[in-house]
């Protein structure tokens, strides 16, 4: 009983930190195409340091906590699904970091990065994400 608990919060711990990573390059591509030092400019920081803060990072720290409990208690750690899914989970961690990291240069006024680039980089957590729900779900070995 306590499992499905633990499984239902990582689920939820799941789904705001990947709302989360898809909406924060939205808002670099946003903020990318504004002047420096504008209105508009000042607003995007502040949603984006928000929106890292109260929702991405401790999203994301929930899941890893609460996934690690259940791999412990479900014996799941000699899968070799896992093994793929905790790579791509650490992937998306990296990518994670770097958008956190972009939000500190926004901050400071110092991109140098088009729309453009914030636009591709949209996709790489849902196709991350794609293969962490396959592998869940499947269990391909």
């Amino acid at each position: 009983m306590l499992y499905d608990w633990i499984k239902a919060f990582h689920v939820i711990a799941i789904i705001a930190w990947m709302a989360g990573m898809l909406y924060l390059p939205r808002l670099f591509v946003y903020h990318s195409d504004v002047p420096k030092g504008s209105i508009q400019s000042e607003t995007f920081k502040l949603m984006e340091r928000r929106l890292l803060k109260a929702i991405i990072n401790p999203a994301m720290g929930l899941a890893w906590i609460l996934g690690l409990i259940l791999i412990w208690q479900g014996g799941w750690y000699t899968s070799g699904w896992l093994h793929a899914k905790v790579l791509l989970v650490l992937i998306l961690s990296g990518v994670h970091g770097f958008l956190s990291k972009t939000v500190k240069v926004f901050a400071a006024d110092a991109n140098v990065r088009p729309a453009k680039f914030y636009r591709m980089i949209n996709e790489v957590p849902t196709v991350l994400m794609i293969g962490i729900v396959i592998l869940v779900i499947v269990k391909p070995f």
